[in-house]
């Protein structure tokens, strides 16, 4: 696993073997995510749309954007709605301001209520038109008006000398008077022309302009992040953790899973692999008590990335394996007549696979089983005993733990003479009578479990 890809039949395992688990975490998430929400309580959002009208550009309409969120703008509006406790540093956070399609800027304030939600909205566009007005260019900005203002008195009195000129002008009828009077008029008229254009470019005359389109409608549903919402988060937010915990899990996992690798850490040759009928127990620890319990509720009492075992033939075929191994011994070891068994403890399908390899070898090798704690490996010294064979299963321990058993052999003055892998398969019943079972042991073999001393 730590050096496959992951893929979807990855996921899929993990979702099959371990969906009490990921229940428990989403409903826990969904805990937390409504927990979250009673701590945050639910706000509503209004908005409000001011129409800039004239021709603006881009650049122009970012400005107003971020004079209706300027401070100033925020502390008028707090002083218009006069709410206890709430100042126009915290309306900052609630307010916000965007430019539309249209010359459009919409307004939006964020409330507690949908009643304050639509307050807030519309003060805010109402001192925002009052403020735009003010910076561009109303009755009481002089500075502003003393350009096109001056120009427009200018104009006004140019008009009345070019009426006084015209009247002044022959009354007759000759070309000179008419032509004169005909020039005057001319003038006066692109005057006129003029003074209209430079009223529609004066961005004064745009910006006094502005408008509120209406009031804000009340808002119906809370804004987001809803409760909803966070609850749902918070669910696939912890489901999705437990996924990743487990891959993560999966990838820095050193236990070996190759023969080759196996016989490496043993320093010796493997003498084949052989199966066991697969059992849900087989995976499952001993003990009992509240937590081993908990642990099975939940389905953790398991291993989830060890692979779905295959439908194989029958038990006939199983223990040709079993026959196989015991002949490679004895071609091995031909004046051995017995052997010491050296099973993992804990290791519930090597356990099962040395009863069976005791009851195909019939005596000859005598194989005597024994089961060497990991954590303090120690093996019996060499009694009658030609060797040790090793008999484990595939990726259930690290190269370290296998080390640690081979030490433990050497210091028992054991060599060890074979390995045998051990897998699962799934049992097609047979109906024939006769047979074995898999974990029966004769009379002849001797089991024995060593814990931290000899036997």
């Amino acid at each position: 696993m730590s050096e496959d890809t992951i893929r979807l039949v990855t996921i899929g395992r993990i979702l099959r073997r371990r969906w009490r688990l990921l229940a428990v975490l989403a409903v826990v998430g969904a805990l937390v995510g409504y927990g979250t929400s009673v701590l945050f309580p639910p706000r509503y959002t209004a908005s409000a749309s001011v129409l800039l009208p004239g021709q603006w550009e881009e650049r122009e309409l970012l400005t107003q954007v971020d004079i209706a969120t300027s401070s100033t703008v925020v502390d008028r509006t707090a002083a218009a709605l006069d709410w206890t406790g709430v100042s126009g540093t915290e309306l900052r956070d609630r307010v916000s301001a965007k430019a539309a399609d249209g010359n459009i800027i919409k307004i939006s304030g964020t409330a507690d209520t949908p009643e304050r939600a639509q307050q807030l909205s519309d003060r805010m566009a109402q001192q925002f038109v009052k403020f735009a007005k003010r910076i561009a260019g109303g009755s009481t900005d002089s500075e502003a008006a003393t350009g096109p203002e001056a120009l427009r008195q200018q104009v006004q009195e140019t008009n009345r000398r070019i009426t006084d000129l015209a009247n002044a002008a022959d009354p007759g009828q000759t070309v000179e008077s008419v032509q004169a009077r005909t020039a005057l008029e001319k003038l006066r008229t692109s005057l006129e022309e003029a003074m209209t254009k430079l009223d529609q470019a004066d961005p004064a005359t745009d910006k006094a302009g502005m408008v509120v389109m209406g009031p804000a409608a009340r808002p119906t549903a809370e804004a987001p992040p809803t409760r909803v919402q966070l609850i749902v988060a918070g669910a696939l937010l912890f489901f999705l953790l437990a996924v990743i915990g487990h891959l993560i899990a999966a990838r820095v996992n050193r236990r070996l899973r190759t023969e080759p690798e196996i016989a490496a850490a043993l320093g010796s040759e493997l003498l084949g692999t052989v199966d066991v009928a697969g059992e849900r127990s087989a995976h499952r620890p001993e003990g009992g008590g509240p937590r081993a319990w908990f642990r099975r509720l939940l389905g953790v009492d398991t291993r989830w990335d060890t692979p779905t075992p295959q439908r194989y033939g029958d038990e006939a075929g199983r223990r040709i394996r079993y026959r196989r191994v015991c002949a490679r011994l004895r071609e091995q070891l031909p004046a051995a007549r017995r052997l010491l068994v050296v099973v993992p403890e804990g290791d519930e399908i090597a356990r099962r696979a040395a009863g069976q390899l005791v009851t195909e070898a019939k005596g000859d090798p005598l194989l005597r089983v024994v089961e060497v704690s990991v954590d303090r490996p120690l093996v019996p010294d060499q009694d009658t005993e030609s060797g040790v064979l090793v008999v484990l299963s595939a990726g259930s321990w690290t190269a370290e733990q296998l080390g640690g058993i081979a030490e433990a052999c050497a210091d028992g003055r054991h060599e060890v003479v074979g390995i045998v892998v051990a897998g699962t398969v799934r049992a097609r019943p047979t109906g024939s009578a006769g047979h074995a079972p898999d974990d029966a042991a004769p009379a002849f073999a001797v089991r024995g479990h060593v814990r931290g001393g000899s036997a």
